[in-house]
């Protein structure tokens, strides 16, 4: 009896280790990721973004930095399970500093979008698809009548997985965590229309997919991350999460994808992330570090925005955040490669926003 009593509460915890209060489910280690079933959406957890940040280079100089990012959060409503769609496409012209951006939000069949089976997400006329068989995806987006993107992706290294046994932590609580795929460099082509002037480009862009059920715990007020692509064939992936007294969780991690695709964790203790210069928003007040200095293994990089106004400003959501197209410079002064920033939770406590008692 007592040997039965002590399984059926063993289960019992297991159980209940793999689902959150509510239901949705936590991450899991040693998950056998399918594909490209798994590139699709996951309604059991919580929360998804498919993450599309680049950099285009047209003729001439010309030079665009571009987001697109679909996201998928499912809420709790007198016992049904609803889907909304949120959608970010946002393009930076590095030549004249004007930064153009868009948010949608539809609920799930309300024009919006998201395949269980492979990479298929829409809301409106955006779009991400990833083409049958291949590692080839396509982006079609117009933001504010202004822009049209037609970008094709492609790519050049393997998919990566991010974390210890397939999850990313972002927190001491086991709920405070990701499976986190990403592919690290993809080769980019297609056209970039602004006005009424149609563009060539060719460039680089960076993809994460994400899915959880909650990237905060208790103490945590926003994070800062950064996608950069060495022009040596490195990338790293970085990111602090910030507590209510400004210093980085011990769950930050920095994250070296070498050459061959190979994948290399440092614990928080192992690099450091630096302010090096700040930009005020003229909407909201909010106090952006958009110069960060990253120093790790007796390497230091700068990152240079390439403009400093790149704030997504939260019309819809009312969360504003920074996301920012920069040139990453070495230690000798030298241009080194190419990033993305994005700054979370400077415009009030983003953890009010994201908590489960918020939804």
């Amino acid at each position: 009896m007592k040997t039965w009593m002590l399984l059926f509460l063993s289960l019992t915890t297991l159980l209940h280790a793999q689902a959150t209060a509510d239901g949705f489910a936590i991450p899991q280690k040693g998950r056998a990721f399918v594909f490209p079933r798994d590139h699709g959406s996951h309604p059991e957890f919580r929360t998804e973004w498919w993450y599309v940040t680049g950099h285009l280079d047209g003729q001439n100089g010309r030079r665009f930095g571009f987001q697109v990012t679909f996201f998928r959060q499912a809420r709790r409503d007198d016992g049904k399970t609803l889907h909304l769609h949120l959608a970010h496409a946002a393009l930076l012209d590095a030549q004249t500093g004007r930064f153009v951006h868009e948010e949608r939000l539809n609920r799930a069949g309300w024009d919006a979008e998201s395949s269980e089976a492979t990479l298929a997400v829409s809301n409106g006329n955006w779009s991400l698809k990833l083409d049958e068989g291949t590692q080839r995806m396509h982006i079609a987006a117009t933001v504010k009548s202004e822009v049209l993107l037609r970008l094709e992706l492609e790519a050049v290294k393997p998919l990566v997985v991010f974390g210890k046994d397939g999850v990313s932590r972002k927190g001491a609580s086991a709920e405070a965590a990701s499976h986190y795929l990403t592919w690290p460099r993809l080769k980019t082509g297609g056209t970039v229309k602004v006005g009424a002037d149609e563009h060539p480009v060719t460039g680089e862009a960076w993809m994460d997919h994400e899915f959880s059920s909650s990237q905060l715990e208790a103490g945590q007020v926003g994070w800062d991350w950064a996608a950069l692509q060495l022009k040596d064939g490195r990338e790293i992936m970085v990111y602090r999460m910030r507590r209510q007294d400004g210093s980085a969780d011990a769950f930050s991690t920095l994250a070296v994808v070498d050459r061959d695709g190979k994948v290399r964790h440092l614990a928080s203790d192992a690099f450091a992330w630096e302010v090096l210069g700040k930009w005020k928003s003229p909407r909201n007040g909010a106090e952006y570090p958009i110069r960060a200095g990253i120093r790790f293994a007796g390497e230091s990089f700068e990152l240079r925005p390439l403009a400093e106004d790149q704030e997504q400003d939260g019309g819809i959501t009312r969360l504003p955040y920074w996301e920012g197209a920069c040139d990453v410079i070495d230690s000798h002064g030298q241009l080194a490669g190419r990033a993305f920033l994005e700054l979370a939770g400077y415009a009030g406590d983003l953890a009010r926003h994201l908590s489960p008692e918020a939804r």
